[in-house]
């Protein structure tokens, strides 16, 4: 206790010192008396609203910590181990400077980030007169959790001296291969030629220019920036689907809520400074393109013909206005993929055709002709603006019940039920599709945060198709697919079929309008607070499982390109853990056309044996798990280059091998393809597994 009075005694005296030393420089907007306020709102509804109830207590406050910390430098290129050791005092103390009002480690962050900014700004100027030596062999740690702080001035130098010279390297390679084609470049190199001055030059020059105003602009960012990112931090540590969000304009509280990039189409998040992407929006540019993938973290935007704009430790609303534009004009973005692997991904900007959003079906053949259906859910949309001109809205049940319709005027005996990268979509939905294949019951359970449960229950005893089902799913299968995965599974109506587990998101989350719970009236007198984005409700399945966290997994599980990917609930912080409520009731298995499960599992592990394609899926598996590992990249001109070599003699073994080169390829396999959805189906070999399934007699129950 008398720690935590001297402590806290020394956190009031550093906040008057900080703050008279800081107010000089200070934007007129930022108000002290408007942050006490919000940190009082958040002290106290974040742990009466989120669903776990979560004390604000030092183990709550530690967490808001290491988040705070990450964001201030997520790749430890600025801060000394000195720094962190002094802010580190303030760790189990934030559930205090909430309560109290008084908050000190916002100001403390941004004092000492922007002195070392400015130090490392001096540094990169000596760091560009002293030169590199493209040859001389250096090897750089790409991954900031295996590097510690540096310890001071002269091993920080040496950090930025080797990713600046891995900068360079990058640049210069791009140009050359611009110059010379991709055969020139290699012939060059591997004859030993001497390094293309004038383009060496040029590199210099564009990385010390790109790197002086990415340095500016972290020195833009303002105190109440800072106390935003600090206020986030502290919602992200009660689950990260909970956000404060501070007020924008109309058009920055949509990205917010979606992460849409308008132009290219593709959801994103924030990562402790990073900008990934979530998901690729089917008929979307980047989705036609074919090269942008949930998880690849973007570094660098340019126009076709600019100058790389570097968006590390940008906020994402500043990010997606880099990467909007025209429609027909093209963007490059700079992409770092899980497995270590930087491209260079060109996209011309267009509208998203909402016609390739929508459910799609074809007709497929086992081995003996019979007709298999096959059915492609990319979302759970609805339209709830209630349609147009008379119509009705549009809706995945609507559509689903029309293409099974049509499926069974074609004589089909048996379906498959597509949801992979389905990142899910509306809730009533996700129960009425499972309705179309099944006689009503139960579906889903859904706890709010006052802990009642109630349990959401398909009302129509019509059975659109009866027929024996296979469900393909993967880790991108999230939230409403696996509301429809989980009930199929219970009820034994389907087999489910896909990677290890599906995505694990489990929650629902609702916005808290921060002013509509003013605590006194005269306290209205503050600016717009903005938002909280709170964890209100949790997914059950109907056998009392949660769909959070872990996820579904399915009852055969194949080898994929996604089994190096750490993607899903159960590898980002703080997530909310699986647990179990009571099972619903009054429900009973199908006892229809159904597969045999156990026959089922050993069938497709031969078939997977004897699958020259699934052999190379796990060989290019292992291949991208050992380079996500090996995160150290080589920093001199013929390792770099080696390494290139190497990959494009992979991507196109996998290529002769004849699978796509990642699942998620599947997105943008109609790029500039004529092909019809079955011609493109036949080279899926998941596809043709279910189709394998479909064929043989014995596994089907009746």
């Amino acid at each position: 206790m008398r720690r935590k009075m001297l402590i806290a005694g020394w956190l009031c005296l550093f906040l008057v010192v900080s703050s008279a030393g800081l107010a000089k420089v200070m934007p007129v907007e930022f108000d002290v008396g408007r942050n006490r306020l919000l940190a009082f709102m958040l002290s106290h509804q974040l742990p009466s609203q989120h669903f776990d109830h979560k004390p604000f207590d030092d183990t709550l406050s530690l967490a808001a910590y290491k988040l705070y910390l990450r964001q201030l430098d997520p790749r430890k290129r600025f801060l000394l181990q000195g720094d962190v050791d002094q802010l580190s005092a303030f760790a189990d103390h934030i559930d205090e400077e909430l309560s109290r009002g008084r908050i000190v480690l916002p100001d403390a962050g941004m004092q000492i980030l922007d002195e070392r900014v400015k130090e490392v700004r001096k540094q990169v100027d000596e760091i560009f007169a002293q030169g590199f030596q493209p040859e001389r062999k250096e090897y750089l740690e790409t991954d900031p959790k295996k590097i510690d702080y540096a310890a001071d001035l002269s091993a920080r130098r040496e950090r930025w001296s080797r990713s600046l010279k891995y900068d360079v390297l990058e640049t210069y390679l791009s140009s050359l291969e611009k110059k010379n084609k991709k055969s020139g470049l290699k012939k060059q190199l591997q004859n030993d030629q001497p390094i293309d001055r004038q383009l060496w030059d040029e590199a210099l020059e564009k990385v010390r220019k790109r790197t002086h105003i990415f340095l500016h602009r972290l020195l833009q960012v303002t105190r109440q920036e800072h106390y935003n990112r600090y206020f986030d931090a502290i919602a992200r540590a009660f689950d990260p689907h909970t956000n404060y969000m501070p007020p924008t304009s109309k058009e920055d509280f949509d990205i917010h809520m979606s992460g849409s990039l308008e132009g290219i189409g593709a959801l994103l998040r924030e990562d402790d400074g990073s900008i990934k992407v979530v998901r690729i929006i089917p008929g979307s540019a980047a989705a036609h393109q074919g090269q942008l993938h949930a998880e690849d973290t973007i570094l660098a935007v340019s126009e076709k013909d600019g100058e790389p704009v570097d968006i590390s430790d940008m906020r994402i609303r500043e990010a997606v206005s880099y990467i909007r534009g025209p429609k027909g004009t093209e963007v490059r973005l700079t992409v770092l993929r899980p497995d270590g692997v930087r491209k260079v991904i060109p996209i011309v900007r267009d509208v998203v055709k909402i016609e390739e959003t929508y459910v799609k079906s074809t007709v497929l053949h086992d081995g003996h002709g019979a007709a298999i259906g096959y059915i492609k859910i990319p979302s759970f949309y609805r339209d709830f603006s209630g349609g147009s001109k008379g119509r009705r809205p549009k809706s995945v049940t609507d559509d689903t019940r029309h293409e099974l319709h049509a499926l069974k005027k074609q004589g089909i005996k048996g379906l498959i039920l597509d949801l992979r990268n389905n990142g899910g979509g509306s809730l009533s939905d996700a129960v009425d599709v499972s309705g179309l294949f099944l006689p009503g019951g139960p579906v889903v359970q859904v706890k709010n945060y006052r802990g009642n449960l109630r349990v959401l229950y398909d009302e129509d005893l019509n059975v659109v198709f009866d027929g024996p089902m296979i469900v393909l799913v993967n880790q991108f299968s999230a939230s409403a697919s696996e509301i429809l995965a989980a009930a199929l599974q219970d009820y034994r109506r389907a087999l489910i079929v896909g990677g290890a587990h599906t995505h694990g998101k489990g929650t629902v989350q609702a916005l808290v309008d921060l002013n509509r719970n003013l605590p006194l009236l005269h306290l209205r007198k503050y600016a717009d607070l903005g938002a909280l984005k709170v964890t209100i409700q949790k997914f059950y399945r109907i056998n009392g499982g949660s769909t959070q966290y872990r996820g579904v997994v399915p009852d055969v599980v194949l080898p994929s390109m996604l089994d190096y990917l750490k993607t899903g609930e159960k590898y980002i912080d703080n997530s909310l853990p699986w647990d179990q409520v009571s099972g619903a009731t009054d429900w009973s298995e199908w006892t229809g056309s159904r597969f045999d499960v156990p026959l089922s599992v050993k069938k497709s592990q031969q078939y997977v044996r004897n699958s020259k394609q699934f052999s190379v899926i796990a060989q290019e598996s292992l291949k991208a798990k050992k380079r996500s590992e090996e995160t150290k990249v080589s920093d001199f001109l013929t390792g770099l280059v080696r390494e290139r070599e190497e990959l494009e003699k992979e991507r196109q073994e996998a290529k002769e091998a004849g699978i796509m080169k990642n699942e998620l390829d599947q997105q943008g396999a109609e790029k500039k393809e004529k092909k019809s959805l079955g011609q493109r189906l036949a080279d899926d070999p998941y596809v043709q597994l279910t189709l394998f399934l479909m064929d043989d007699d014995q596994l089907i129950l009746h």
